[in-house]
């Protein structure tokens, strides 16, 4: 099973501000800029992200409700800061078990088990120049 959901309303308030210091640079953390769907806020979310050949695949440990990705299928615009490099990411492809988990490395694959998270999303990313 994900991550319960009310772990987020902590990590909000907690976590994510002492991460955020943090997940520009040190790898496999990264900061996710991305705007709400409704309320046109911008927000920053650190997350878990690896690189494949089509952009970064994120472990949903929160489950796949999370409002980020629900940003980013509803159009919105984002972009990752992974390793002090900024990517647009877009183009969301949900996936599930195996598909996800391949994506991973395999000692994060373990870990991922052990926590019943078997969603990732695949985002496309280009580097953003200037």
């Amino acid at each position: 099973m994900p991550i319960p959901m009310w772990v987020t309303r902590v990590n909000r308030k907690v976590t994510n501000p002492v991460l955020g210091t943090l997940s520009d640079r040190l790898p496999p953390l990264a900061t996710l800029h991305h705007v709400g769907r409704r309320t046109g806020r911008r927000f920053s979310t650190p997350v878990f992200a690896f690189g494949t050949p089509r952009g970064v695949v994120i472990a949903l440990t929160y489950g796949p409700q999370v409002q980020w990705l629900r940003n980013l299928e509803a159009g919105g615009e984002a972009r990752l800061v992974r390793r002090g490099q900024v990517l647009a990411v877009g183009d969301p492809v949900r996936l599930h078990g195996e598909a996800g988990a391949r994506l991973v490395p395999r000692v994060i694959r373990a870990g991922l088990r052990f926590m019943r998270v078997d969603d990732f999303v695949e985002l496309a990313a280009v580097p953003v120049h200037g």
